[in-house]
């Protein structure tokens, strides 16, 4: 089993949301869907919006979830319900090895809470309820105006008017809104998003992980910029790891490099850095204080270190063609594999969702491959071809619906990255 194979799950895990509109229960549903992905676990997210959307139309009025509009109390709990099942055939049926459903609703009462409990055990579902509770007006501002206004619900209308029924939908939820206080119930409860955090009854490693995640994730857009090292002279000579200098090239980015970090004029950006001198000399040149992580090392290649890939295709074809044959699951001899790296960034995940301020990571390809997959939401098997270009700042936005993504090239232009010898197929 690899180092970062995850455990089995004895029985499917249900997930299930709980919180008022405009309190980030989306955001860290997505979140959560991402990171177990990232893990090895097959994750899935079931909007109750998307189905209501589906069945009823993006744009109704606030008064469809007014507590007393009894037609529109039953369609919502129609649509619930057939997410709800939908899921569960998915765990069921395996849905490409359905392990874990989230289940992305209000779920404000404790008679739905109670329904959905029932019914996902009935199917032999274990249940873990995530309840988020905000009370702080500047977040929920913040959330309904840098979230809901780009949803379906409002596409196209005016924002003002968008914000004024999104708070009128809030109060009809307001007045039904049972928070959970269950004592025999698994929980995370989260007030303030991440100011306090109430767990109870958790049990298994899975359970653990999920509740560590969520209590140190924030729902607070900032950005997060990544970039490769400037050119080494390993690049240059087409080998893979070691630890080499940086080329005149190399040395360029790095000052051009900084006169982009300059020209955000944040001066409180978090940089990290691996402790390899062509991510410590490119992250130098910023005259910045840097935090150097050996865990943000370059994968290490083992025997292979200091090898092109047309010296390993010839003198050990054998490794060659598994490496080809099964990029993310192939450990080089004596050294890491794709899933070893994710497995040993979990700690640099979590210290990236605590994050309120921008945070730039100066680091390698593999290493990037993998952070970048985890933000964008990429699936696991992806993660080993990533583009992740060189002398190229990569900025990411994370939301709720998705990431933000600009790449900034920088230069200065490569006479190519490592040279690949043209008679192969495989690229590192």
């Amino acid at each position: 089993m690899s180092l970062s194979t995850p455990l089995r799950l004895h029985s499917p895990l249900v997930v299930v949301m709980v919180g008022l509109p405009a309190r980030g229960k989306t955001y860290i549903a997505h979140k959560l869907a991402g990171y177990l992905g990232w893990l090895g676990y097959t994750a899935q997210v079931f909007n109750v919006g998307n189905y209501r959307r589906d069945r009823f139309g993006a744009q109704v009025p606030a008064s469809f979830f007014d507590p007393e509009n009894a037609e529109g109390m039953e369609s919502r709990r129609q649509a619930a319900l057939t997410a709800l099942q939908d899921m569960l055939s998915w765990l069921r049926d395996g849905g490409g090895g359905g392990q874990i459903g989230i289940y992305d609703a209000t779920n404000s009462t404790q008679e739905r809470r109670k329904l959905v409990r029932e019914r996902c055990e009935q199917a032999g579902a274990d249940v873990l309820f995530i309840e988020t509770i905000c009370d702080d007006a500047d977040i929920i501002e913040s959330n309904i105006r840098q979230t809901k206004l780009s949803a379906p619900d409002y596409a196209g209308m005016d924002p003002e008017e968008a914000v004024a029924d999104f708070r009128r939908r809030i109060a009809h939820y307001e007045r039904a809104y049972e928070p959970i206080d269950e004592p025999d119930v698994t929980m995370v409860k989260l007030l303030d998003v991440d100011h306090r955090v109430i767990a109870q009854r958790l049990k298994g490693y899975v359970e653990g992980r999920i509740a560590h995640f969520v209590m140190n994730l924030h729902i607070t857009p900032r950005r997060i910029w990544l970039t490769r090292h400037g050119e080494s002279t390993a690049n240059v000579a087409g080998v893979v790891g070691t630890d080499m200098p940086l080329t005149a090239r190399g040395a360029q980015y790095a000052a051009a490099l900084r006169r982009f970090v300059d020209a955000q004029d944040v001066p409180q950006t978090t940089i990290w850095t691996s402790t390899l001198q062509r991510s410590v000399q490119t992250a130098a040149k910023l005259d910045r204080d840097t935090l150097a992580l050996k865990v943000l090392d370059e994968i290490d290649a083992g025997i292979c270190d200091g090898m092109s890939y047309a010296q390993i295709a010839e003198q050990m074809p054998g490794e060659y063609a598994r490496r080809k044959a099964d990029k993310l699951g192939y450990r080089y001899p004596r050294g890491e594999s794709y899933e070893d790296v994710i497995g040993r960034l979990d700690p640099v995940i979590i210290e990236l969702e605590r994050q309120r301020d921008p945070v730039l990571v100066v680091g390698h390809q593999a290493v990037l491959r993998a952070l970048y997959g985890y933000l964008t939401g990429r699936p696991r098997a992806e993660v080993p071809y990533l583009e992740i270009p060189m002398h190229t700042v990569v900025e990411l936005i994370p939301r709720a619906y998705g990431c933000d993504e600009t790449h900034h090239v920088l230069g200065p232009e490569l006479n190519g990255e490592r040279r690949p010898d043209p008679r192969l197929p495989s690229t590192p």
